[in-house]
């Protein structure tokens, strides 16, 4: 399956979860009850992926965590702000490049309208 396959997918769950609960709960939340939906599908999907810093040659096992890692192509970042930020879309940048991944996307269940915030990055450059 595609990187854009599976974000459709997500895209889907994330919209079905958040016409359920509505905006206004904590990140954790929502959290919860995606990878409840996608665990309901066929995909491999890990939750709080530990993410390494390779500097130097020397690995640092750090406190950083992918939220949610699907099929290990897709990397989802799950907020409940206000607005997203540059600094929001910067850590998924990040992500991207330390996990050798082609795209991610940040979904924010704090909007009113689902779409509005879901944002998906790929190969370092936001698609629009």
């Amino acid at each position: 399956m595609t990187e854009n396959q599976l974000s459709k997918i997500v895209f889907d769950l994330g919209m079905k979860v958040h016409k359920s609960l509505g905006p206004g709960l904590l990140e954790s939340s929502y959290e919860e009850c995606l990878y409840y939906e996608l665990c309901k599908t066929d995909l491999k999907v890990e939750r709080q992926k530990l993410l390494p810093i390779i500097y130097e040659g020397l690995r640092m096992e750090t406190s950083y965590r992918i939220d949610l890692m699907i099929e290990n192509k897709l990397i989802v970042e799950l907020k409940a702000v206000e607005n997203l930020t540059d600094l929001h879309l910067a850590q998924l940048l990040t992500y991207l490049r330390l996990s050798n991944s082609k795209l991610g996307m940040i979904m924010n269940f704090n909007v009113p309208l689902f779409k509005n915030g879901v944002k998906r990055v790929i190969n370092g450059q936001l698609d629009k």
